[in-house]
Protein backbone atom coordinates (compact mmCIF):
# COMPACT_ATOMS: atom_id res chain seq x y z
CA UNK A 1 0.00 0.00 0.00
CA UNK A 2 2.68 2.50 0.48
CA UNK A 3 4.02 1.79 -2.91
CA UNK A 4 0.96 2.20 -4.18
CA UNK A 5 0.57 5.82 -2.26
CA UNK A 6 4.59 7.19 -3.30
CA UNK A 7 2.75 6.28 -7.16
CA UNK A 8 -0.21 8.33 -6.21
CA UNK A 9 1.84 11.23 -5.16
CA UNK A 10 3.78 11.23 -8.37
CA UNK A 11 0.97 11.43 -10.59
CA UNK A 12 -0.94 13.85 -8.67
CA UNK A 13 2.24 16.17 -9.03
CA UNK A 14 2.36 15.37 -12.66
CA UNK A 15 -1.18 16.08 -13.46
CA UNK A 16 -2.83 18.28 -10.77
CA UNK A 17 -0.85 21.53 -12.30
CA UNK A 18 -1.93 21.15 -15.85
CA UNK A 19 -5.64 20.65 -14.12
CA UNK A 20 -5.52 23.78 -11.54
CA UNK A 21 -4.54 25.66 -15.19
CA UNK A 22 -7.07 24.57 -16.93
CA UNK A 23 -9.23 25.20 -13.70
CA UNK A 24 -7.99 28.84 -14.21
CA UNK A 25 -8.37 29.74 -17.61
CA UNK A 26 -12.01 28.25 -17.29
CA UNK A 27 -13.49 31.04 -15.11
CA UNK A 28 -10.96 33.25 -17.05
CA UNK A 29 -10.15 33.81 -20.63
CA UNK A 30 -11.44 30.80 -21.87
CA UNK A 31 -14.58 29.33 -20.48
CA UNK A 32 -15.40 25.52 -21.07
CA UNK A 33 -19.04 25.34 -22.86
CA UNK A 34 -21.79 23.03 -21.32
CA UNK A 35 -20.45 19.90 -19.96
CA UNK A 36 -17.10 20.27 -20.85
CA UNK A 37 -15.74 21.38 -17.55
CA UNK A 38 -17.12 19.02 -15.70
CA UNK A 39 -16.16 16.24 -17.90
CA UNK A 40 -12.38 17.60 -17.73
CA UNK A 41 -12.72 17.15 -14.17
CA UNK A 42 -13.91 13.69 -14.10
CA UNK A 43 -11.49 12.84 -17.04
CA UNK A 44 -8.75 14.62 -14.53
CA UNK A 45 -9.77 12.24 -11.73
CA UNK A 46 -9.70 8.89 -14.03
CA UNK A 47 -6.39 9.79 -15.53
CA UNK A 48 -4.60 10.27 -12.09
CA UNK A 49 -6.73 7.02 -10.09
CA UNK A 50 -5.02 4.86 -13.67
CA UNK A 51 -1.84 6.04 -14.10
CA UNK A 52 -1.10 5.33 -9.91
CA UNK A 53 -2.32 1.93 -10.40
CA UNK A 54 -0.81 1.62 -13.90
CA UNK A 55 2.87 2.60 -12.67
CA UNK A 56 2.20 0.84 -9.61
CA UNK A 57 1.91 -2.33 -11.92
CA UNK A 58 4.90 -1.33 -13.76
CA UNK A 59 7.28 -1.61 -10.91
CA UNK A 60 6.15 -4.71 -9.62
CA UNK A 61 5.25 -7.08 -12.80
CA UNK A 62 7.42 -5.27 -16.04
CA UNK A 63 10.44 -3.83 -14.34
CA UNK A 64 11.16 -7.48 -12.81
CA UNK A 65 9.99 -9.31 -16.26
CA UNK A 66 13.18 -7.02 -17.78
CA UNK A 67 15.50 -7.94 -15.29
CA UNK A 68 15.04 -11.40 -15.52
CA UNK A 69 14.56 -11.64 -19.46
CA UNK A 70 17.97 -9.39 -19.61
CA UNK A 71 19.66 -11.40 -17.70
CA UNK A 72 18.38 -14.75 -19.16
CA UNK A 73 19.28 -12.82 -22.61
CA UNK A 74 23.03 -12.34 -21.68
CA UNK A 75 23.77 -15.52 -20.04
CA UNK A 76 22.86 -17.17 -23.25
CA UNK A 77 25.68 -16.16 -25.12
CA UNK A 78 24.01 -16.96 -28.52
CA UNK A 79 23.89 -14.44 -30.86
CA UNK A 80 20.85 -15.61 -32.48
CA UNK A 81 19.10 -16.06 -29.51
CA UNK A 82 19.57 -12.28 -28.12
CA UNK A 83 18.40 -10.98 -32.09
CA UNK A 84 15.36 -13.07 -31.52
CA UNK A 85 14.23 -12.34 -28.20
CA UNK A 86 15.22 -8.53 -28.97
CA UNK A 87 12.67 -8.60 -31.94
CA UNK A 88 9.98 -10.14 -29.89
CA UNK A 89 10.44 -8.18 -26.27
CA UNK A 90 10.89 -4.67 -28.65
CA UNK A 91 7.83 -5.17 -30.72
CA UNK A 92 5.05 -5.95 -27.94
CA UNK A 93 6.75 -3.81 -24.97
CA UNK A 94 6.24 -0.94 -27.70
CA UNK A 95 3.13 -1.87 -28.81
CA UNK A 96 1.62 -1.70 -25.68
CA UNK A 97 2.68 1.92 -24.38
CA UNK A 98 0.26 4.10 -23.23
CA UNK A 99 1.77 7.05 -25.15
CA UNK A 100 2.07 5.46 -27.91
CA UNK A 101 -1.42 4.21 -28.08
CA UNK A 102 -2.92 7.31 -27.83
CA UNK A 103 -0.56 9.03 -30.55
CA UNK A 104 -1.66 6.84 -32.94
CA UNK A 105 -5.23 7.22 -31.93
CA UNK A 106 -4.93 10.90 -32.72
CA UNK A 107 -3.29 10.44 -36.17
CA UNK A 108 -6.53 8.11 -37.05
CA UNK A 109 -8.79 10.51 -36.05
CA UNK A 110 -6.85 13.31 -37.55
CA UNK A 111 -6.88 11.70 -40.55
CA UNK A 112 -10.23 10.32 -40.90
CA UNK A 113 -9.05 6.85 -40.69
CA UNK A 114 -6.48 7.29 -43.80
CA UNK A 115 -3.57 6.52 -41.33
CA UNK A 116 -4.93 3.64 -39.08
CA UNK A 117 -3.98 3.44 -35.55
CA UNK A 118 -3.35 -0.17 -36.18
CA UNK A 119 -1.16 0.15 -39.00
CA UNK A 120 1.05 3.46 -37.03
CA UNK A 121 1.38 0.60 -34.05
CA UNK A 122 2.67 -2.11 -35.67
CA UNK A 123 4.76 -0.21 -38.05
CA UNK A 124 6.66 1.53 -35.13
CA UNK A 125 6.72 -1.47 -32.56
CA UNK A 126 8.45 -3.17 -35.92
CA UNK A 127 11.05 -0.10 -35.94
CA UNK A 128 11.45 -0.29 -32.23
CA UNK A 129 11.78 -3.94 -32.17
CA UNK A 130 14.72 -3.67 -34.36
CA UNK A 131 17.08 -0.92 -33.29
CA UNK A 132 16.59 -2.40 -29.79
CA UNK A 133 17.90 -5.31 -31.19
CA UNK A 134 20.66 -3.17 -32.65
CA UNK A 135 21.03 -1.57 -29.17
CA UNK A 136 21.86 -5.09 -27.36
CA UNK A 137 24.06 -6.20 -30.12
CA UNK A 138 26.45 -2.72 -29.45
CA UNK A 139 26.67 -3.66 -25.64
CA UNK A 140 27.88 -7.26 -26.53
CA UNK A 141 30.40 -5.87 -28.88
CA UNK A 142 30.90 -2.59 -26.67
CA UNK A 143 30.94 -0.08 -30.45
CA UNK A 144 30.86 3.20 -29.04
CA UNK A 145 27.42 4.99 -28.58
CA UNK A 146 28.25 8.18 -30.09
CA UNK A 147 29.65 6.60 -33.39
CA UNK A 148 26.13 4.53 -33.57
CA UNK A 149 23.94 7.91 -33.15
CA UNK A 150 26.19 9.39 -35.70
CA UNK A 151 25.14 6.47 -38.31
CA UNK A 152 21.10 6.35 -37.24
CA UNK A 153 20.73 9.97 -37.46
CA UNK A 154 22.44 10.33 -40.49
CA UNK A 155 20.04 7.97 -42.24
CA UNK A 156 17.01 9.33 -40.66
CA UNK A 157 17.73 12.73 -42.64
CA UNK A 158 18.43 11.55 -45.32
CA UNK A 159 15.58 8.82 -45.53
CA UNK A 160 13.21 11.92 -44.56
CA UNK A 161 14.41 14.02 -47.97
CA UNK A 162 12.37 10.59 -50.15
CA UNK A 163 9.95 10.53 -47.29
CA UNK A 164 6.23 12.14 -47.35
CA UNK A 165 6.18 15.74 -45.56
CA UNK A 166 2.77 14.28 -44.11
CA UNK A 167 4.49 11.88 -41.67
CA UNK A 168 8.09 13.79 -40.78
CA UNK A 169 6.18 15.16 -37.52
CA UNK A 170 4.59 12.26 -37.05
CA UNK A 171 7.62 10.15 -37.76
CA UNK A 172 9.62 12.27 -34.45
CA UNK A 173 6.67 12.47 -32.13
CA UNK A 174 6.76 8.51 -32.51
CA UNK A 175 9.76 8.63 -30.84
CA UNK A 176 8.99 10.30 -27.98
CA UNK A 177 5.74 8.58 -27.43
CA UNK A 178 7.53 5.48 -27.40
CA UNK A 179 9.85 6.15 -24.98
CA UNK A 180 7.04 6.17 -22.21
CA UNK A 181 5.85 4.89 -18.15
CA UNK A 182 5.98 1.69 -19.81
CA UNK A 183 8.86 1.54 -22.11
CA UNK A 184 11.28 3.08 -20.49
CA UNK A 185 10.94 0.60 -17.41
CA UNK A 186 11.16 -2.40 -19.56
CA UNK A 187 14.53 -1.36 -21.77
CA UNK A 188 16.24 0.08 -18.95
CA UNK A 189 15.68 -3.25 -16.73
CA UNK A 190 16.82 -4.97 -19.90
CA UNK A 191 19.66 -3.12 -20.61
CA UNK A 192 20.62 -3.40 -16.88
CA UNK A 193 20.33 -7.41 -17.14
CA UNK A 194 22.89 -7.66 -20.24
CA UNK A 195 25.29 -4.75 -19.27
CA UNK A 196 25.42 -5.69 -15.50
CA UNK A 197 27.55 -8.98 -16.59
CA UNK A 198 30.23 -7.06 -17.91
CA UNK A 199 33.03 -7.60 -15.17
CA UNK A 200 33.92 -4.22 -15.95
CA UNK A 201 31.99 -2.00 -13.68
CA UNK A 202 32.78 1.44 -15.19
CA UNK A 203 32.12 0.02 -18.69
CA UNK A 204 28.55 -1.87 -17.50
CA UNK A 205 27.52 1.86 -15.94
CA UNK A 206 28.00 3.71 -19.30
CA UNK A 207 26.51 0.62 -21.24
CA UNK A 208 23.53 0.68 -19.31
CA UNK A 209 22.44 3.96 -20.86
CA UNK A 210 21.62 4.54 -24.05
CA UNK A 211 19.30 1.95 -25.17
CA UNK A 212 16.01 3.65 -25.29
CA UNK A 213 17.75 6.44 -27.60
CA UNK A 214 18.81 3.85 -30.01
CA UNK A 215 14.94 1.86 -29.83
CA UNK A 216 12.93 5.37 -30.38
CA UNK A 217 15.20 6.46 -33.17
CA UNK A 218 13.80 3.12 -34.94
CA UNK A 219 10.66 4.71 -34.28
CA UNK A 220 11.29 7.87 -36.67
CA UNK A 221 12.98 5.68 -39.04
CA UNK A 222 9.76 3.50 -39.61
CA UNK A 223 7.57 5.93 -39.74
CA UNK A 224 9.59 7.66 -42.51
CA UNK A 225 10.18 4.22 -44.35
CA UNK A 226 6.57 4.00 -44.28
CA UNK A 227 5.89 7.48 -45.92
CA UNK A 228 8.35 6.39 -48.64
CA UNK A 229 5.27 4.54 -49.90
CA UNK A 230 2.58 6.88 -49.25
CA UNK A 231 3.61 9.53 -51.21
CA UNK A 232 3.34 13.20 -50.38
CA UNK A 233 0.60 15.30 -50.38
CA UNK A 234 -2.20 12.64 -50.35
CA UNK A 235 -2.96 12.76 -47.09
CA UNK A 236 -5.02 15.97 -45.18
CA UNK A 237 -5.64 16.84 -41.39
CA UNK A 238 -8.58 17.79 -39.54
CA UNK A 239 -10.33 17.64 -36.24
CA UNK A 240 -13.44 15.92 -35.17
CA UNK A 241 -14.23 17.13 -32.23
CA UNK A 242 -17.70 15.44 -30.02
CA UNK A 243 -18.16 19.09 -28.13
CA UNK A 244 -22.09 19.08 -28.23
CA UNK A 245 -22.93 15.32 -29.00
CA UNK A 246 -22.88 14.83 -25.55
CA UNK A 247 -26.28 16.16 -23.15
CA UNK A 248 -24.72 13.87 -20.13
CA UNK A 249 -20.80 14.96 -18.98
CA UNK A 250 -20.69 10.55 -18.02
CA UNK A 251 -21.87 9.31 -21.29
CA UNK A 252 -18.64 9.80 -22.75
CA UNK A 253 -16.78 7.81 -20.76
CA UNK A 254 -19.25 4.94 -20.50
CA UNK A 255 -18.85 4.75 -24.11
CA UNK A 256 -15.22 5.02 -24.36
CA UNK A 257 -14.64 2.52 -21.65
CA UNK A 258 -15.57 -0.74 -23.34
CA UNK A 259 -13.32 -0.30 -26.58
CA UNK A 260 -10.50 0.59 -24.04
CA UNK A 261 -10.78 -2.44 -22.16
CA UNK A 262 -10.52 -4.45 -25.36
CA UNK A 263 -7.85 -2.66 -27.18
CA UNK A 264 -6.06 -3.00 -23.69
CA UNK A 265 -5.79 -6.41 -23.29
CA UNK A 266 -5.36 -6.85 -26.95
CA UNK A 267 -2.04 -4.96 -26.46
CA UNK A 268 -0.59 -6.81 -23.04
CA UNK A 269 -1.66 -10.34 -23.35
CA UNK A 270 1.41 -10.74 -25.73
CA UNK A 271 3.78 -9.33 -22.72
CA UNK A 272 2.08 -12.29 -20.34
CA UNK A 273 2.29 -15.00 -23.33
CA UNK A 274 6.00 -14.43 -23.70
CA UNK A 275 6.29 -14.65 -20.03
CA UNK A 276 4.70 -17.56 -18.72
CA UNK A 277 5.89 -19.43 -21.69
CA UNK A 278 10.16 -18.46 -21.48
CA UNK A 279 9.34 -19.03 -17.45
CA UNK A 280 7.90 -22.33 -17.29
CA UNK A 281 9.14 -24.04 -20.54
CA UNK A 282 12.41 -22.36 -21.69
CA UNK A 283 14.19 -21.14 -19.05
CA UNK A 284 16.75 -23.19 -16.50
CA UNK A 285 16.52 -20.66 -14.20
CA UNK A 286 12.78 -19.93 -12.99
CA UNK A 287 11.50 -17.86 -10.86
CA UNK A 288 10.44 -18.80 -7.46
CA UNK A 289 6.63 -19.30 -7.21
CA UNK A 290 6.19 -16.19 -5.05
CA UNK A 291 8.05 -13.79 -7.78
CA UNK A 292 6.27 -15.22 -10.36
CA UNK A 293 2.66 -14.67 -8.84
CA UNK A 294 3.70 -11.25 -7.96
CA UNK A 295 4.62 -10.57 -11.75
CA UNK A 296 1.11 -11.69 -12.60
CA UNK A 297 -0.57 -9.52 -10.15
CA UNK A 298 1.73 -6.61 -11.20
CA UNK A 299 0.62 -7.49 -15.02
CA UNK A 300 -3.14 -7.19 -13.12
CA UNK A 301 -2.77 -4.06 -11.97
CA UNK A 302 -1.09 -2.66 -15.54
CA UNK A 303 -3.88 -3.96 -16.98
CA UNK A 304 -6.61 -2.36 -14.41
CA UNK A 305 -4.58 1.22 -14.29
CA UNK A 306 -4.16 1.46 -18.55
CA UNK A 307 -7.64 0.74 -19.01
CA UNK A 308 -8.41 3.50 -16.47
CA UNK A 309 -5.75 5.91 -17.81
CA UNK A 310 -6.88 5.22 -21.15
CA UNK A 311 -10.98 5.85 -20.48
CA UNK A 312 -10.07 9.09 -18.72
CA UNK A 313 -7.47 10.20 -22.00
CA UNK A 314 -9.87 9.83 -24.89
CA UNK A 315 -13.06 10.78 -23.37
CA UNK A 316 -11.99 13.68 -21.04
CA UNK A 317 -8.99 15.56 -21.74
CA UNK A 318 -8.58 15.56 -25.58
CA UNK A 319 -11.36 17.34 -26.67
CA UNK A 320 -11.09 20.03 -23.68
CA UNK A 321 -7.33 20.44 -24.68
CA UNK A 322 -8.16 21.20 -28.65
CA UNK A 323 -11.17 23.04 -27.18
CA UNK A 324 -8.67 25.59 -25.41
CA UNK A 325 -5.81 25.77 -28.51
CA UNK A 326 -8.67 26.72 -30.64
CA UNK A 327 -10.56 29.56 -28.11
CA UNK A 328 -7.16 30.97 -27.23
CA UNK A 329 -5.58 30.80 -30.77
CA UNK A 330 -9.05 32.47 -31.79
CA UNK A 331 -8.47 35.90 -29.70
CA UNK A 332 -7.38 38.62 -32.23
CA UNK A 333 -4.07 38.65 -29.98
CA UNK A 334 -1.47 35.78 -30.79
CA UNK A 335 -0.03 36.60 -27.63
CA UNK A 336 -2.24 34.80 -25.13
CA UNK A 337 -1.90 31.34 -26.97
CA UNK A 338 2.16 31.92 -26.95
CA UNK A 339 2.27 32.54 -23.23
CA UNK A 340 -0.36 29.12 -22.34
CA UNK A 341 2.26 27.20 -24.68
CA UNK A 342 5.29 28.74 -22.54
CA UNK A 343 3.55 28.12 -19.02
CA UNK A 344 2.74 24.25 -20.27
CA UNK A 345 5.87 23.48 -21.51
CA UNK A 346 7.37 24.90 -17.65
CA UNK A 347 4.48 23.09 -15.85
CA UNK A 348 5.08 20.05 -17.75
CA UNK A 349 8.49 19.41 -17.01
CA UNK A 350 8.62 20.41 -13.13
CA UNK A 351 5.71 18.38 -12.58
CA UNK A 352 7.37 15.25 -14.28
CA UNK A 353 8.14 12.78 -11.86
CA UNK A 354 10.33 10.91 -14.16
CA UNK A 355 12.14 14.46 -14.36
CA UNK A 356 12.98 14.65 -10.72
CA UNK A 357 14.67 11.08 -10.71
CA UNK A 358 16.81 12.06 -13.78
CA UNK A 359 18.47 15.25 -12.04
CA UNK A 360 19.08 13.30 -8.93
CA UNK A 361 20.89 10.73 -10.93
CA UNK A 362 23.15 12.98 -13.13
CA UNK A 363 23.90 14.55 -9.49
CA UNK A 364 24.52 11.59 -8.04
CA UNK A 365 27.07 10.43 -10.94
CA UNK A 366 28.98 13.58 -11.13
CA UNK A 367 29.70 13.63 -7.07
CA UNK A 368 28.09 16.62 -6.72
CA UNK A 369 29.53 19.14 -9.26
CA UNK A 370 26.50 19.30 -11.64
CA UNK A 371 24.16 19.91 -9.17
CA UNK A 372 20.12 19.28 -9.75
CA UNK A 373 18.98 22.77 -9.28
CA UNK A 374 21.22 23.54 -12.69
CA UNK A 375 19.63 20.67 -14.56
CA UNK A 376 16.31 21.40 -13.88
CA UNK A 377 16.42 25.13 -15.12
CA UNK A 378 18.24 24.10 -18.56
CA UNK A 379 15.55 21.09 -18.77
CA UNK A 380 12.53 23.76 -17.61
CA UNK A 381 14.09 26.74 -20.10
CA UNK A 382 14.18 24.34 -22.60
CA UNK A 383 10.92 22.13 -22.89
CA UNK A 384 9.09 25.77 -22.45
CA UNK A 385 10.55 27.28 -25.58
CA UNK A 386 9.81 23.79 -27.81
CA UNK A 387 6.20 24.13 -26.48
CA UNK A 388 6.49 27.89 -27.64
CA UNK A 389 8.23 27.36 -30.93
CA UNK A 390 5.80 24.83 -31.59
CA UNK A 391 3.00 27.42 -31.26
CA UNK A 392 5.00 29.97 -33.27
CA UNK A 393 5.42 27.11 -36.06
CA UNK A 394 1.19 27.02 -36.37
CA UNK A 395 0.86 30.66 -36.88
CA UNK A 396 4.04 31.29 -38.96
CA UNK A 397 3.71 29.38 -42.44
CA UNK A 398 7.03 29.79 -43.14
CA UNK A 399 8.54 27.82 -40.29
CA UNK A 400 8.24 24.12 -41.16
CA UNK A 401 9.41 21.10 -38.17
CA UNK A 402 12.66 20.65 -40.24
CA UNK A 403 14.17 24.19 -39.21
CA UNK A 404 14.02 23.39 -35.75
CA UNK A 405 15.10 19.34 -36.18
CA UNK A 406 18.07 19.20 -38.28
CA UNK A 407 20.08 22.31 -36.53
CA UNK A 408 19.06 20.90 -33.60
CA UNK A 409 19.98 17.30 -33.68
CA UNK A 410 23.27 18.70 -36.24
CA UNK A 411 24.61 20.36 -32.60
CA UNK A 412 23.17 17.29 -30.40
CA UNK A 413 25.56 15.04 -32.70
CA UNK A 414 28.56 17.61 -32.49
CA UNK A 415 28.45 17.89 -28.87
CA UNK A 416 28.55 13.72 -28.75
CA UNK A 417 31.78 13.93 -29.79
CA UNK A 418 32.65 16.64 -27.12
CA UNK A 419 30.69 14.90 -24.17
CA UNK A 420 31.54 12.14 -21.64
CA UNK A 421 30.91 9.17 -22.76
CA UNK A 422 27.63 8.42 -19.77
CA UNK A 423 26.56 11.50 -20.68
CA UNK A 424 25.56 10.75 -24.58
CA UNK A 425 23.73 7.37 -23.51
CA UNK A 426 21.57 10.01 -20.38
CA UNK A 427 20.69 12.63 -23.14
CA UNK A 428 19.40 10.14 -25.73
CA UNK A 429 17.58 8.43 -23.32
CA UNK A 430 16.15 11.54 -21.49
CA UNK A 431 14.31 12.14 -24.77
CA UNK A 432 11.40 10.55 -23.12
CA UNK A 433 11.33 11.86 -19.72
CA UNK A 434 9.98 15.16 -21.07
CA UNK A 435 7.60 13.49 -23.02
CA UNK A 436 5.71 11.97 -20.90
CA UNK A 437 1.84 11.22 -20.04
CA UNK A 438 0.42 15.11 -20.27
CA UNK A 439 2.38 15.83 -23.05
CA UNK A 440 1.35 12.75 -25.28
CA UNK A 441 -2.62 14.03 -24.74
CA UNK A 442 -3.18 17.84 -23.07
CA UNK A 443 -0.37 19.70 -24.42
CA UNK A 444 -0.36 17.92 -28.48
CA UNK A 445 -4.42 18.32 -27.72
CA UNK A 446 -3.87 21.82 -27.35
CA UNK A 447 -1.32 22.43 -30.67
CA UNK A 448 -3.79 20.27 -32.46
CA UNK A 449 -6.30 22.71 -31.84
CA UNK A 450 -4.41 26.30 -32.37
CA UNK A 451 -4.03 24.34 -36.03
CA UNK A 452 -7.45 23.82 -36.39
CA UNK A 453 -8.27 27.28 -35.74
CA UNK A 454 -5.24 29.36 -37.87
CA UNK A 455 -6.46 29.60 -41.33
CA UNK A 456 -3.48 28.68 -43.26
CA UNK A 457 -2.14 25.75 -40.94
CA UNK A 458 -2.72 22.12 -41.62
CA UNK A 459 -3.94 19.95 -38.72
CA UNK A 460 -1.47 16.88 -39.53
CA UNK A 461 1.25 18.23 -40.54
CA UNK A 462 1.63 21.72 -38.09
CA UNK A 463 -0.54 19.85 -35.18
CA UNK A 464 2.14 17.21 -34.63
CA UNK A 465 5.48 17.82 -33.90
CA UNK A 466 5.16 19.12 -30.71
CA UNK A 467 6.45 15.71 -28.63
CA UNK A 468 9.38 15.58 -31.10
CA UNK A 469 10.83 19.14 -30.11
CA UNK A 470 10.08 18.47 -26.29
CA UNK A 471 12.07 14.97 -26.65
CA UNK A 472 15.03 17.01 -28.54
CA UNK A 473 15.28 19.73 -26.19
CA UNK A 474 16.50 17.16 -22.86
CA UNK A 475 19.19 15.68 -25.34
CA UNK A 476 20.90 19.11 -25.79
CA UNK A 477 20.52 20.35 -22.69
CA UNK A 478 22.04 17.36 -20.89
CA UNK A 479 24.99 17.28 -23.57
CA UNK A 480 25.63 20.85 -22.92
CA UNK A 481 25.94 20.10 -19.20
CA UNK A 482 28.15 17.16 -20.15
CA UNK A 483 30.53 19.52 -21.98
CA UNK A 484 30.36 21.80 -18.19
CA UNK A 485 31.02 19.09 -16.45
CA UNK A 486 34.09 17.51 -18.89
CA UNK A 487 35.69 20.84 -18.57
CA UNK A 488 35.14 20.71 -14.57
CA UNK A 489 36.81 17.81 -14.13
CA UNK A 490 39.16 18.40 -17.28
CA UNK A 491 39.05 14.43 -18.25
CA UNK A 492 37.17 12.30 -20.68
CA UNK A 493 34.66 10.14 -18.76
CA UNK A 494 33.12 10.00 -15.29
Amino acid sequence: MEVFVDKLKEVLQSVLPITFLVVILHFTIAPLPGIEFPRFLFGALLIILGLAIFLFGVDIGVTPIGNYLGKEIARSNSLKFVLVMGVILGFFISIAEPDLIILSNQVSEVTSGAIPSTLLLVVVSVGIAFMMTLGLFRIVYRFPLRYLFAIIYAAIFLISIFSSNDLFAIAFDASGSTTGALTVPFMLALTWGVASLNKDSKSAEVDSFGLVGIASAGAILAVLILGLFTGNGGISGSLNGDAGAYTSWLKPFTDTFPHMALETILSIAPILIIFVVYNLYISKRKMNTREFKNVLLGLIYLYVGLVIFLTGVNAGFLNVGRQLGMMIAGMDSKIPVLFIGLLLGLVVILAEPAVYVLTHQIESVTNGSVRRSIVLVFLSVGVGLAVFLSVVRVLVPAIQLWHYLVPGYIIALFLAFRVPNLFVGIAFDAGGVASGPMTATFILAFIQGVAEITPHANVLIDGFGMIAMVAMMPILSLQLLGAVYAKRTKKEGV
